[in-house]
């Protein structure tokens, strides 16, 4: 087996896992599935862990249950209809990597028309929901973001510029705005705070996965930075990052005013640990190490924002 190397360690390549165990997205059962599956059930979690959160900080308590549920289902809905579309215009390149060729357009299971008018019912359904129990500015906020992540990031972006999980990533952070909006009806520095450190957040975390799916993207001539440029640059560029992303979440602190030492000292810590996972990658980069990271990236924004709530609550 021939391997690659990313700074002057060998990795295995990317469409193998130790052992020789191919990794790719398994193909769903049923049709039923195969539609379950076009919305990304898994990003959809990721989303919706931030926006809980942030509705009990914009509440500065616990909100109406019912609303927390409704706008919960109406971003879940926002969320999988993007995703839905993103398969959609991405079904060439998905055939080509071992990790998505089991997705459902690729496989035949959907039909791509199928597929337009699923994310059609679910954009719709979804503005209809946020509108009728929250406001319009929740809809609107969450249809915004749709747009951006197939306008800005799907059809311009990812395959074009390098830079494009770091602009296109920003749809990722909508959330906490569609959950203070719904709250509120309103917008402040706080929710915008919020959305830095979601922004901020994502290019580390896609690009610890990148850097193990790295043969993935040069096989679809997609330009993730991990596939066409040097680790040490593409190390450089997570750490400054993280960086970012820890100076953020300690503003959030400063901006809200009403947090105390439970999510201060969380994200001081949390933090830490992220950046000394990232540098620690640089000693270390490996496919596992890699792997590891992402892993904790998702550990690190659970728990912050956890911390967020509990701070809040408690």
């Amino acid at each position: 087996m021939v391997a690659m190397s990313i700074g002057s360690r060998p990795l295995v390549p990317s469409r193998m896992a130790p052992g020789g165990v191919v990794h790719g997205s398994r193909q769903p059962r049923g049709r039923v599935g195969a539609f379950v599956a076009l919305t990304k059930p898994r990003i959809i979690e990721l989303l919706l862990i931030t926006t809980v959160p942030t509705m009990v900080l914009a509440e500065n308590g616990w909100p109406s249950t019912w609303l927390v549920v409704l706008t919960l289902i109406g971003g879940a809905l926002a969320a999988g209809g993007a995703n839905t579309i993103n398969m959609y215009v991405d079904r060439d390149i998905d055939a080509l990597m071992e990790r998505t060729r089991q997705r459902p357009l690729v496989t035949g299971l959907v039909q791509p028309n199928e597929a337009l008018v699923f994310a059609t019912v679910l954009e719709v359904a979804a503005f209809a929901v946020l509108w009728a129990s929250a406001n319009f500015l929740s809809a609107v906020l969450a249809l915004s973001a749709t747009a951006f992540y197939i306008g800005v990031y799907t059809l311009w972006l990812k395959r074009t510029s390098r830079q494009n999980i770091v602009i296109g990533g920003a749809a990722g952070a909508v959330p906490v705005l569609v959950g203070w909006a719904a709250v509120t009806n309103s917008l402040s520095i706080v929710p915008v705070v919020l959305f830095a450190v979601i922004f901020f957040w994502t290019p580390p975390h896609f690009w610890a996965l990148a850097l193990r799916y790295a043969d993935d993207y040069r096989s679809a001539n997609v330009p993730m930075l991990p596939a066409i440029v040097p680790f040490r640059a593409a190390h450089a560029q997570m750490i400054a990052h993280t960086i970012a992303l820890v100076i953020s979440s300690v503003l959030v602190w400063i901006a809200s005013g009403d947090l105390g030492l439970i999510y201060l000292v969380s994200a001081i810590v949390l933090g830490a640990a992220f950046l000394i996972g990232t540098v620690r990658l640089g000693k270390n980069p490996s496919e596992s190490a890699s792997m590891r990271l992402f892993g904790f990236s998702i550990t690190y924004i659970t728990l912050l924002f956890a911390a967020l709530t509990i701070d809040v609550l408690v």
